[in-house]
């Protein structure tokens, strides 16, 4: 009897065990299914999965948006002068290089606030703020100076006005370095420190301060 029972309880046990690995493996299941169902998620939803990577925009991210839109316009117009009114190669050659730079940058920003439901700044926003609000802008007498000199004259003017301008940019590069979340913003505001750093001091070679 006491044989029996001990067959009793060990066939119990198996049972058992049994039972536990079944409940086991369909947990297992579940969970696996759940990742592959999540997984699938992300891949049809890129934009939920880079916005996660990303990570949420902050005040300071779109302050930087904004405000380096008009910045980067007002230097693509400075360098569009530079086209027709220099007389150096050296600063015909940097005009159009922050041309090429600062053109998509304007497009990736302005995207940004779209997809964020900001208001991208309006083209004749940029005279408004110009020597009020951001750093290194020019003034509207600034650039009617600009717009009306030629030869040297420009030359000289166009390098004073774009070293304070870029100087201006990286101040703003790097309150988007402290204060963003937006990573890719960081990053942009990385490009524009380091190139912008790099132009600054080719501009002052060229005006013979360094």
């Amino acid at each position: 009897m006491t044989a029996h029972r001990s067959m009793i309880r060990r066939a119990a046990a198996v049972a058992a065990a049994a039972t536990a690995a079944v409940v086991l493996a369909a947990c297992g299941g579940e969970s696996d299914s759940s990742a592959g169902h999540n997984g699938h998620e992300k891949t049809s939803s890129p934009t939920a999965s880079a916005s996660a990577a990303q990570g949420k925009q902050n005040a300071a991210d779109v302050a930087f948006a904004k405000g380096m839109i008009p910045h980067h316009r007002q230097a693509v117009e400075m360098a569009e002068l530079a086209e027709t009114r220099a007389q150096s190669s050296d600063v015909k050659k940097l005009a159009g290089e922050i041309k090429k730079a600062q053109d998509p940058e304007i497009k990736t920003l302005s995207g940004w606030l779209t997809s964020w439901g900001e208001e991208v700044p309006k083209e004749d926003e940029m005279s408004e703020h110009a020597g009020h609000s951001m750093s290194g802008m020019m003034t509207p007498e600034d650039m009617d100076k600009l717009e009306k000199a030629s030869g040297e004259a420009f030359d000289t003017a166009f390098l004073e006005m774009m070293v304070k301008h870029h100087e201006g940019a990286v101040e703003m590069a790097k309150t988007e370095q402290s204060d963003g979340s937006y990573q890719s913003a960081k990053d942009m505001a990385d490009e524009i420190i380091t190139s912008q750093s790099a132009e600054i001091t080719r501009m002052n070679k060229l005006l013979g301060k360094s």
